[in-house]
This record gives C-alpha cells, structure tokens and sequence, in this order.
C-alpha cells in the first residue's frame, strides 16, 4: 500500500521553547550563524532591530507554526541548539587550565553594557568593554557574573535636524521587548528586595541575561510598589542630575551586592569597572562584618584584598564627585547603624584630605581605598592615572604609585564581518578565539594578498550599501521626493578610498580637525582620479552644546555641492551601526588630544576586517602603532588644548592622507592590488587582532588580577578574618611608630666591581620585621627602576631599636644614584596601596 505523503499540518515541529532558548542566549549577538533563521521569520523587523527576542514576540503564531514545519528550518534549529549546548559543555581556557584556581566566581560591576544594540543600556566605550569583556568571559570560561542596572530609557536616542541640530529622543525600553527575563527565587517568584534610602525604601526587580555561558544581572526600580519619583531612579543612563547619579550607584554598589546574597552567590573577587559602583565596597565589607562578627575595619582589610578597581578616567574632573550633605543624607545612618562607624570616618574614605570638610566625596578614591589592586585601561593610561592618584603617596616615585594596567580589547567574533569570519576560520580554525591565541598571527600571514583584497572590497561594499539605505530613510522622514531618493542612493563610490570617523562628539576628542582647512579636504576628497570618501557618525552629549555645534558644523560642510556626494554623516551611532561601519571602513580615523583617550577601542574594531588606522599616539594606539601597520599623528608628547597644536596637527593630517595614505591606496600591480596598503592590512591583522583582543584582556585579568586576588581574600578571610585583622594591626603599628624612624650613619665602600652599602637604622617602637630598608635608584637608559632589599645585620647599641643593613649593587652606576630608603612590609599586604609610609635618607 502507497505510504500517504504527510500533510503541512501533521509535519514533525519544533517546540517554539528551543526558539526561546535560542532567542534569549546573546550569544546569537557573536555568532552569526542564526541569523538567517531570525530574518526568515519577520525580514524586515530583523534588518530594522537584530533583536532575535522581539521577531519572535511578534512573528504571528500561524507564520511561525508554518516556518517551524519546513525541514529545511527545523534541521537548521536543531544544529544550533546542539551547537549551543556543546558550547556550553565543553572545557574552555580556564577549566582546562587552571582546574585547581582558587577562583570561583567574579561579580563584574559596570553601569553599562555594551553587548547588543537590542539591549540598549549602554553609550560608548565602558558600555562596550564591559559588554565585550562578558562575552570573552563565557568563550573563556572564566567565572563572571556581571552586575548592572536595567534602564528605562537607557542613553539617549539622536535625530539630526536639517540644519544639523541634534534632537535626544528617549524611547521606553520595554522589558517584554528585550532579550532578558524575570529573576525568579526557589518559590518560583519574581526576586524583589528592598534598598532603605533616606524617608522611604526603594523597590528593585531582578532581571537576567543570557551571555553565552555566563550571566548579566540588572536591578530596576520601577516597581509598581515604588512612587513615580522612585521608579524613575533608573530611568536613564548618565541623565539628570547628582541626585539621580547618586541613587543609581546606589542601587548599582549596594544593590547589586545584595543581590548577589540574595542569589547565593559567594564571588572571591569584586571587579569596579570604574568608580561607579564603589558602594559595593561598603556593602561587601557590611556582609563580612556580618558573617564574621568583625568590626567594619577588619572587615574592610579582609575584602579589599578581592577588589579589583579598573580606572578609565584619564582627568581628574571625571570622576564622580558627591556633595557632602548628600552623602550625608543618604548614607549617614547606614554608616552609623549598619557600617558601625562615624560618618566621619566615612566621608575620609572618599577623600584625599580627610580633613578638609569641603572636599566633595569621590568615588573614585572610595574604589581605590577599598581595593587591593587598581589598573588603567592602557599602558599610557596607566601613567596618567599613576599621576592622578600620586597625592595618596606623598614622597614615593610616581612610577610605583600603585596602579598597573590592562590595555582594553575587543570581541573579535561580535565585530567581524561574515567574509573576515569566513577568511579568518579557513587560516585559523573555527575556535580561534577561544584558546591563547599562540598560533593566529603566523596563521593569518599565510593569506595571499588577492584574498585579502577581496575582503577590504566585500565590506566597502557592504557598508556604501548599508549607508545609502541610512540616508534614504533619513531623506524620506523630511518629505525628499523619489527623484531626491534615487539621486541619494547614488551617494559614495565602493570603489572609493573609504575614511571612517565615529565617536562621542566633544571638544577633546576634536572630531573637526578635518575641518581645519576645508578647501583642502574637498580638493583630497574630489581628486578625480584618487577620490576620497568619508563616513561619519556620533553623538554629543544633550548638555554638551559645544559638541552639538561640532555637528552643525559638519552639517554646513557636507551640504556644500562640492562635499555632499562624498562626506555623509549616519545620525544614532550605536551598536548596529558601528558594526556595519567597522566591517567596511578602510581606514579608521581618531584625533584625541593626548592623553585624554584612555584607551579607546573603536579602532581596534576594524583590525579583524582588515581595516587600517590613522590614530594619535594616545591610548592604546600609543603602544600599537608602528609604520608597518598604520599612520599615527603627534610627537608622543601632551600640548593641552594649545590652538597653535591642533593647527599643526590639522596640517599633518592632510598630508599624511595627501602624500601616504592616498598614493599607497591607489597604487596597483598589473593584477589591480594595492600591494603596498595590503602588505599593511597583513601586519595590523596579524599583530594587532589578536593583542587588542578581548581574549587576551580578560586572560590578563584573570592571571595578573582575578586568581591573585581570590586567593589574597580567600587567605585574608580564613578564620574570620584573622589575617585581615592581623594586617589592620600591622598598619596602626606602623602609622604609631613611623615617625620615630630615622637614619644613622651610612658607609659606602667600592671594591671588585660592586658598591657595598651600610646604613644604620633607628626603628624606635617599629617591629623590624615589619619593615624593609631598601636601595633605590631611578631608572636609566630606559631601564626599570632598582629596588635592592638590603639584610639586617647586628643590633646597634642604645635605647632606640636601631640595626645595621647592608647590600651591594654594581659599580655600573655611581653609588650617588643610590639612596637608601624606609618602607612598610608585609609578605600579605600590598605596599604601598594599604601603607603609604615612607623615609627616605638624607
């Protein structure tokens, strides 16, 4: 009997659940390959929204059980979900490398994340290191949660005028919209606590996302439990004013630890990513104080050996500053009742001058006293914040000033293009970016030059494509005619040198020094046989009116005849758009007047897609750059905001692109590639991708910080905090005695090659166990620093507690440039960041 052909209806389905889990993972936002399944379902609400979550909370429950009933569909949605689950169980980095860590989970604190334009509660770049720093976590393995608030609003929304006025337009961010969901307890309710403020409580709801292997969780306050006022706490990212801030790193610091408890969750390490959430400080030490029974000194010297401060601040003017009176009004009683503290005492942790009862309370120097590790976010950063944080260690070197850093990546996989994936997985596998990376510099390199060519001219393509498409629906909303409309999708050349400018628009990242001298851009842009073409985008901050006339400004410009075929400017910089804009860019250009750009990451964006950078010598292009990969602006040195500089950088600028950049684009082999500018695209693919990585970031802070620190806390917090009191002692020993320190006598004696050096030294009441006499000298020829411990030797004679120390150092240098010195010790603390003291000899 003939098998009966199966009807649509009665077809075998996939459970719309497997949709949901798919849906709901972010980890669609770096791995492309479901992204066909989305677009099939509502076309054009993906192109609009790449928010898988909200096509399938609109796609009609018919077109969906139809698309489910197609084999073809089904078997796609099944090789996904069983990708996904293998993802998840396999071993990553850090299982397979460290089994036996110390480290067991890590809370991520950021007042935003970058990870997806369909999760908008980010504005720039500590929204996107954060955000890419989760999804290099979950490949890695690494233990991270994060913590963040969930916005009402989020950062605002920018339309562009005719005239080039920027409009902030704030759309609500609906929950049911977004890809997150409810937080439940065991009881299968939605967690809800309680956050005491000052004459009322605020409400705050938990909510998850889905990173890969990982989770973000984010508090909001608008509860229906919460009054109008209340609920609008965290209504908007970085709007209103100190009050509203104020509150919402409230909500983030305290909150946020809260809700860890509240989860059962027990991270050994703390992560600020910046001094934003430094309440958690104070909540973490309130919760140690309360496990333990010890006081909120003790417990303080127990958990800031876990905390983990990362500073993207390069001014001190962008720290976050508090009034007095308002910390006092919001946090008085908890440090009165539950910290067990003056407020006083208080108020001095958020100061440089405890006794100055003017000085604002800064969150900034509340993370570094909290902390037991502090780190910038580039090599140059580093010595900027070295700088700013100098006046917490009177008398000591400002190269020890107890500040490292991590120089930012990014997320490989979220920004390259479908070809560079493609071109990248047949060079160097298809995990790639999940391991240590050893192999994908010499791998890349083996690519041929018409490969990589075919690359640069795929995402130009792309980009001119996705551009026209931008600026037609721009042209439409004000009325433009179809004439208008065709003559626009006309605008820019894919075979054009491609320029790229988009960032925040304010006065120190000079986003006009194109601007400098017109006439001379639009004869660079209109060479008939070399044309140039720019492409730019950005937002200023709704307060920041110098910014938005730098937009006008660009506006009047690209309206010129002359300039509007070849200069367009995309309105709403935010993730999507980035992404288009980094995939099909040439070169990425960035003019921050040094040292103002602590890192920057947008430029590294386009290293995976084969694009180049023309970048000032200030964050991490200061260590990147190199002829062979790029073009650099400035001398290395910092000129403020001096006219006569950005005039001569102006100048410099239009040359480079005149007589380097232009020719080395437009010069071809018979073969019609530029071997010159591709031979470029090799070095900075192969030497830059994989070292401004993610990957590599979040390795180094998981080696250089996160295992350290865990097992520092774990140690410190071991028998209710014994060691951590211990140390508390060792430091009102020292601030006791140190002034009864000084020197006696000092010998020098040179012989076969060496400078033998003897000191006296007069402890008074100081344990000698509990300090080091050192030799110190500067650093020469580029060299490091000398720190030389020098021994203990006999027991002077007399009443004071002196002892004679000796080293030897090589007569390379002059004795002169040895100077003995007096400094804390301890095998468990961390000098001079928990004991700034220091005598030198005289």
């Amino acid at each position: 009997m003939p098998k009966r052909k199966q009807s649509a209806s009665s077809a075998p389905t996939i459970n719309p659940e497997f949709l949901t889990e798919l849906a709901l993972d972010l980890r669609w936002s770096w791995n492309h390959s479901a992204d066909e399944l989305w677009a099939q379902l509502e076309p054009e609400l993906w192109a609009l929204t790449h928010n898988p979550w909200v096509v399938l909370q609109t796609v009609s429950r018919t077109t969906l059980q139809q698309v489910l009933a197609r084999p073809e569909y089904r078997d796609r949605v099944e090789t996904l979900l069983r990708d996904r689950r293998e993802y998840l169980a396999s071993t990553a980095w850090f299982q397979g490398s460290r089994p036996q860590a110390p480290l067991t989970g890590v809370a991520y604190f950021s007042m935003e994340f970058g990870l997806s334009e369909a999760l908008p509660i980010y504005s720039g770049g500590l929204g996107n290191v954060a955000g890419d720093q989760l999804k290099a976590g979950s490949d890695l393995g690494v233990p991270v949660t994060g913590l963040g608030l969930l916005y009402q609003q989020g950062y605002f929304r920018q339309a562009i005028t005719v005239d080039g006025g920027q409009e902030a337009l704030y759309p609500y961010n609906d929950p049911g919209q977004l890809p997150i969901s409810p937080v439940r307890d065991a009881s299968g309710e939605w967690l809800r606590f309680a956050l005491p403020l000052p004459g009322y409580k605020v409400w705050l709801r938990a909510w998850q996302v889905q990173v890969g292997r990982l989770r973000l969780y984010l508090l909001d306050s608008n509860d229906p439990a919460n009054p109008p006022a209340i609920r609008a706490v965290t209504s908007e990212l970085y709007g209103g004013g100190p009050e509203l801030r104020l509150r919402q790193e409230l909500v983030l610091g305290i909150g946020g630890w809260r809700l860890l408890r509240a989860l059962g969750l027990q991270p050994e390490v703390c992560h600020l990513n910046e001094g934003h959430a430094a309440f958690a400080v104070l909540e973490r030490a309130r919760t140690f104080m309360e496990d333990s029974g010890q006081p909120f000194d003790v417990a303080l010297a127990v958990t800031r050996a876990g905390n983990l401060f990362t500073t993207h601040t390069p001014v001190a003017a962008g720290f976050d500053r508090f009034p007095p009176a308002s910390i006092e009004r919001y946090l008085r009683r908890y440090a009165e009742r539950d910290l067990g503290i003056g407020f006083r005492d208080l108020l001095a942790l958020g100061r440089e001058n405890a006794a100055d009862p003017d000085e604002p309370f800064n969150m900034a120097y509340l993370a570094l006293r909290g902390s037991g590790a502090v780190n910038g976010v580039s090599r140059l950063h580093g010595q900027v914040s070295r700088r700013l944080f100098r006046g917490f260690f009177p008398r000591w070197p400002e190269a020890e000033v107890p500040v490292g850093h991590v120089t930012n990546g990014v997320h490989v996989p979220t920004w390259d293009s479908a070809e560079a994936d493609a071109l990248w997985t047949q060079a160097c596998g298809a995990d790639r970016w999940r391991g240590t990376l050893d192999t994908v510099e010499r791998d890349i390199c083996c690519v041929p030059d018409a490969e990589l060519w075919a690359l640069r001219g795929a995402g130009r393509q792309a980009l001119i494509d996705y551009a026209r498409e931008r600026l037609a629906q721009q042209f439409a909303v004000t009325g433009a005619s179809e004439e208008e409309l065709a003559r626009v999708r006309e605008h820019l050349d894919p075979e054009a040198l491609t320029l790229g400018f988009a960032r925040r628009f304010a006065t120190y990242k000079r986003p006009n020094l194109l601007l400098r001298d017109p006439e001379r851009l639009l004869h660079i842009l209109n060479d008939p046989e070399r044309p140039v073409q720019l492409i730019l985008a950005g937002k200023a901050h709704p307060a920041d009116g110098a910014g938005q006339a730098m937009i006008r400004e660009w506006f009047r410009f690209l309206r010129r005849p002359e300039a509007h075929r070849r200069v367009v400017f995309l309105p709403d910089y935010d993730l999507l758009l980035a992404e288009h804009l980094v995939q099909g860019v040439d070169l990425w250009i960035n003019t921050p007047r040094r040292p103002w750009e602590a890192s920057g990451t947008s430029g590294m964006k386009v290293l995976v897609n084969g694009g180049l950078n023309l970048s000032e010598l200030d964050g991490w292009w200061a260590e990147a750059y190199a002829p062979e990969v790029g073009w650099a602006l400035g001398d290395g040195q910092e000129h403020g905001d001096d006219p006569a500089w950005d005039a001569a950088e102006a100048e410099a600028l239009y040359t480079l692109l005149e007589c380097e950049i232009v020719p080395a684009f437009y010069t071809r082999d018979t073969g019609g590639i530029p071997t010159a500018w591709v031979a470029r695209m090799r070095e900075s693919m192969a030497r830059l991708t994989p070292r401004f990585s993610a990957n590599r970031a979040v390795r180094e802070y998981t080696e250089q910080y996160y295992l350290p620190a865990a097992a520092a806390y774990r140690k410190r917090a071991a028998d209710k905090g014994a060691l951590g009191a211990q140390v508390l002692a060792w430091r009102r020993e020292l601030a006791a005695h140190w002034p009864e320190a000084r020197f006696g006598a000092v010998r020098v004696e040179t012989r076969d090659d060496q400078h033998q050096f003897t000191v006296q030294v007069h402890l008074g009441g100081l344990d000698p166990e509990a300090v080091r006499v050192e030799l110190f000298a500067d650093p020469m020829d580029g060299g490091k620093l000398v720190r030389q411990a020098m021994a203990r030797g006999r027991k002077l004679d007399g009443p004071d507690n002196g002892y004679e120390y000796t080293a030897s150092v090589p007569a390379s240098r002059s004795a002169g440039d040895y100077t003995p010195r007096l400094v804390p010790h301890h095998p468990d603390a961390a000098v001079p960041l928990e004991a700034a003291e220091i005598l030198w000899q005289r």
